[in-house]
């Protein structure tokens, strides 16, 4: 990670952490990282988007750049234009899952891949010096919203199978797949029941979406529905509902492609991508199906570079990021909605079926902190850490780490006993209050 850039490109509260002057600088450096680029814009449905985009787009075009702005899209759709307009680069004005107040900056090479942290490093060093084209060299802006069609036929384009007779909900948060996610699954013939699916960008992931698969579950179970799929303010994630109304996160989701495309002949290496939060009964249950699980360190954009060093096809994390390499460049939360479906139909087997996994208990604590660097390198968080490591003992976990796109630092405690994983992540949460009570009265 750089100074601005974080775990998915720069993220941060509109005109604080992320100012209209940030937003100007970073894209002037990306305008003038080539000459006169070609570079497309798509956002959710924040209403900070606009602000941004403009900023955005005004420092490329000081640099020369030719700007296509999308409007509202989801970011696995940007990604997908990118390289269908052979364009240079793509920007998603998005902040994901984060609360409305937020907003960020995601950016997209001409081959739909999010910047590695050495190409975010590069730009972040133009961010000194702004770079300005003469007149008549300056830029262009030209919006071009209908070319999100080409993103939904994709979409449509990835299931083999009539969803006729299929009743799914849909929760996509008040974000950006509120209008195409529904199309899509209405194009393949499914019945559709919509949850926040307004262009909301006051209410993006309030009380909805993958954050909070509560509401969608309740759903499925009065509507007696086959499924139900949540998503995040950019459709990037996606959180399923069984017909039972059991929710199935991000670890059971790449258990249930994972066999599906082993079955199929379709994975390839026989191999798998998570992360350092993948579960260990994730790991242990691919391993009994002759599936291997390779982990990277947390972060999307890992695991995809990950899968493209070894030449795989399916990776992704507990949070929802499902990549499908056959069909996208990055986590696709409708377009791995829309595999689940086409699994569902081909199989002729429920989601409660499919999604059979014998998983830790795995308890999560995020704790918001002023100075999250300050805390993680603290002693008395170490020294904490290290006493319950030893309670736990063998077949246990923990991880204790900074957000890269929030002032948090996250809890992880995974053991087959889970009144002692909930003990040991609460004596965790209690030592970071205490530091972070330390530091409020040092100011």
């Amino acid at each position: 990670m750089g100074i601005f850039f974080g775990t998915d490109g720069i993220r941060g509260k509109t005109c604080e952490e992320l100012s209209f002057d940030l937003s100007r600088m970073c894209g002037n450096a990306v305008g003038c990282s080539k000459k006169a680029p070609k570079i497309l814009i798509g956002q959710d449905t924040r209403l900070s988007g606009s602000l941004i985009t403009n900023a955005f787009a005004g420092g490329a075009m000081c640099a020369g750049a030719k700007i296509i702005d999308i409007g509202i899209c989801p970011t696995a759709g940007i990604a997908y234009l990118t390289k269908a307009l052979q364009a240079d680069y793509s920007v998603v004005i998005s902040a994901s899952h984060n609360p409305p107040e937020y907003n960020g900056i995601k950016i997209f090479n001409a081959q739909g891949f999010k910047l590695g942290d050495n190409n975010e490093n590069n730009l972040e060093r133009k961010f000194v010096h702004s770079y300005i084209e003469n007149h008549p060299n300056l830029g262009t802006y030209e919006q071009k919203y209908n070319l999100t069609t080409l993103y939904l036929n994709h979409l449509v384009s990835c299931c083999s199978n009539s969803l006729n007779g299929i009743k799914v909900v849909l929760d996509c948060s008040n974000g950006a797949a509120y209008k195409i996610a529904p199309n899509v699954f209405k194009k393949l013939g499914a019945k559709v029941i919509k949850i926040s699916c307004k262009n909301d960008g006051a209410n993006i992931n309030n009380n909805c979406g993958s954050l909070h698969p509560q509401t969608l579950a309740k759903s499925v179970i009065e509507n007696k529905a086959d499924f139900g799929f949540a998503f995040d303010g950019d459709s990037d994630r996606i959180i399923a509902c069984d017909e039972k109304g059991n929710i199935l996160d991000g670890d059971m989701i790449l258990f249930m492609l994972a066999k599906y495309f082993k079955n199929k002949k379709m994975l390839k290496n026989n191999t798998v991508v998570g992360t350092r939060h993948t579960n260990m009964g994730l790991e242990e249950s691919l391993k009994k199906l002759g599936i291997k699980l390779i982990r990277t360190d947390i972060g999307d954009k890992y695991v995809l570079e990950k899968m493209e060093e070894l030449g795989l096809n399916l990776g992704g994390e507990k949070s929802g990021h499902i990549i499908i390499r056959n069909y996208a460049t990055t986590g696709d939360g409708i377009l791995t909605a829309v595999i689940l479906a086409d699994m569902v139909v081909s199989l002729n087997k429920p989601l409660s079926v499919l999604s059979k996994v014998k998983l830790y208990p795995q308890i999560n604590i995020d704790c918001p902190v002023s100075d999250k660097m300050r805390v993680i390198n603290s002693e008395k968080l170490n020294d904490c850490i290290n006493k319950q490591e030893v309670i736990l003992g063998t077949n246990s976990r923990i991880m204790v780490r900074v957000s890269g796109t929030e002032a948090k630092i996250r809890i992880m405690v995974e053991s087959k006993d889970k009144t002692l994983a909930q003990n040991c992540a609460k004596n965790i949460q209690n030592v970071i209050n205490q530091i972070e009570g330390e530091t409020k009265c040092a100011e």
